[in-house]
């Protein structure tokens, strides 16, 4: 029987008991003598960790939907303290199986990368940081309630960020330039708040950083975003390569959506808005949107059909963008019940589109990789950079459905979405940059820290001219991307995963269903094996080597010139 969301139960777990248990499980594994035995306690550790992640994601999920409900913003506030307790427990349990005798039996049946992701957590915590991380949770969760406290006036509405959006692609030029300043002001008006925050936060990862004996936190932020096969030099290789390649493409783009909508002096506030009769934006209302998304997925394949099915029927959606919700979108997952769920904040926009395609990618290779048994169930995903590339590929795998949302738009939403997934690559290795720049020298002010961002500008978006926008040409802009505040190092996974997602659309171009096949076996591996194995098993070319980005460039250059509008 299938059970709706608002109808799964929810009561606070004893985090004692929890805790207790993943120690005596340790206390076990220590004493394990045959396989038998230490399987018998993975699959106990593993039910502890279905019951404990589901409750914990009920009830963030919960809070996110409405961030003013007292009970689960409680909720969130016990969570923020209990999850490092908790990682420590588990830390005990990992140590005992990095340890044990029978590991090279156990690395053979549960695959190598379940130990290394192990031996990446073990050198990422302390219990003598356990106080820092609660901290910084603690910090996350105010800097995100502050968010989504944004009531912006503007045209006789209140907006929240999110519902500013449209007014930023307005076909009025002198309304995006409004809608910008609006939302500028919201930042500035709270400017002491939002960089007293990042402050905090910035000191308290490097005090976890020294703590655990590394020099700053960039090495520490690697090991908890478990980088299990590259490191910053090869990032920072990866970030040249888009300085060469992409970011003089991407100049192109901005100068041909300048000529298209008709202006000579263009302008950040004119960055959204790509045709002179207005942005392509699905057709219909919440309602109808959703109902296309069903029928793309129930067309698109037999496991995506299935796939939506549950999705619909357990209501595992919530994409209406309301006062008090938590900005932006995300997807995550209830292990007990094999439910993903997809949050976002309908906005009117193409955007709309895309977390039907985005987020529901996630939410795929998650069912998908259930299904297949993939386990331990900490590998039902692989890391964040392969599984971006499920949901940046989704976007575009996802192409011949797109006309259910934008009709006669739908060239218009191609060529703009193209154009987007090129563009945001520079952009997400700016936010990347930054980040390092940051922790290296977490001396900064404010003030230097906005200047860093300006200096980055230059490089990664030269085309921006912010002109006499406040919040924005003094270089604070940064403050506007959660990822930066709550999600250290992430971003640059977006911009990894969006060269796979590059070459599966090239795929698709020539053979979708081969593109599909590819895709599909792509995803039920899970994270059984590394990003850059993941990759290569798909006979794609990795972004860390030399000359990858030329080639996805030429071909991604060739289409946008033969499909201009």
């Amino acid at each position: 029987m299938i059970r709706k969301f608002s109808e799964l139960p929810y009561s606070r777990p004893d985090g004692e008991r929890f805790c207790s248990a993943f120690s005596e499980l340790a206390k076990r594994m220590d004493a394990a003598e045959t396989l038998d035995e230490a399987r018998s306690i993975i699959d106990e550790a593993q039910k502890l960790e279905a019951e404990i992640d589901t409750l914990q994601n009920i009830a963030s999920i919960r809070h996110t939907i409405d961030t003013r409900d007292p009970f689960y913003e409680k909720e969130q506030e016990y969570f923020d303290n209990l999850a490092p307790l908790l990682e420590e427990k588990r830390n005990e349990l990992n140590h005992a199986l990095l340890h044990s005798p029978l590991r090279r039996e156990l690395e053979q049946e549960y695959g190598e990368i379940w130990f290394k992701n192990m031996e990446m957590a073990e050198k990422a915590f302390s219990p003598a940081i356990i106080p820092l991380m609660q901290e910084e949770n603690s910090l996350c969760s105010k800097y995100q309630k502050l968010y989504a406290s944004a009531q912006i006036p503007f045209e006789g509405k209140i907006c929240t960020i999110a519902q500013l959006v449209p007014f930023k692609m307005n076909p009025d030029r002198e309304i995006r330039r409004k809608a910008f300043e609006a939302e500028g002001r919201f930042f500035d008006e709270h400017q002491e708040e939002f960089d007293s925050l990042f402050d905090q936060l910035v000191k308290n990862r490097t005090a976890q950083a020294k703590a655990l004996g590394y020099r700053d936190f960039v090495e520490l932020g690697y090991l908890r975003r478990q980088r299990n096969c590259y490191d910053p030099k090869g990032v920072a290789n990866f970030r040249r390569q888009v300085v060469e390649e992409i970011v003089p493409i991407a100049s192109e783009i901005k100068a041909a959506q300048a000529k298209r909508i008709g202006v000579t002096d263009f302008k950040f506030w004119d960055d959204l808005f790509c045709f002179p009769d207005g942005n392509a934006a699905p057709e219909g209302s919440k309602e109808e949107i959703m109902e296309a998304g069903r029928k793309m997925y129930t067309e698109m394949s037999p496991e995506t059909a299935e796939f939506i099915q549950l999705m619909m029927d357990a209501d595992l959606f919530d994409v209406e963008a309301k006062e008090g919700k938590a900005p932006g979108g995300y997807c995550t997952f209830m292990e007990e019940y094999k439910y993903p769920f997809i949050f976002s904040n309908f906005n009117g926009t193409s955007a709309d589109v895309d977390v039907l395609t985005h987020e529901a990618g996630h939410a795929f290779a998650f069912y998908t990789s259930a299904k297949e048994g993939v386990y331990p169930i900490n590998l039902r995903l692989p890391t964040m950079d392969g599984a971006e590339t499920h949901s940046m590929s989704m976007e575009f795998l996802t192409a011949p459905w797109h006309s259910l949302f934008f009709g006669k738009a739908t060239d218009k939403y191609e060529l703009a979405h193209a154009e987007d997934a090129l563009t945001f690559i520079p952009y997400g290795c700016m936010v990347d940059h930054f980040q390092e720049i940051v922790y290296r020298r977490p001396e900064l002010t404010p003030e230097q820290r906005n200047a860093e961002w300006a200096k980055l500008n230059a490089v990664y978006y030269p085309y921006a001219d912010y002109a006499d926008l406040p919040f924005y040409s003094r270089g604070s802009s940064w403050q506007w991307k959660m990822h930066i505040y709550l999600n250290p190092f992430y971003y640059v996974d977006y911009c990894m995963a969006q060269t796979i997602a590059l070459q599966f659309w090239i795929k698709s171009l020539d053979n979708w269903d081969e593109a599909w096949k590819t895709y599909l076996a792509f995803t039920k591996k899970g994270g059984k094996y590394s990003f850059l194995d993941l990759v290569k098993s798909a006979g794609l070319l990795s972004p860390l080597e030399d000359g990858t980005l030329k080639v996805i460039c030429s071909r991604v250059r060739e289409w946008l010139k033969e499909h201009q509008i």
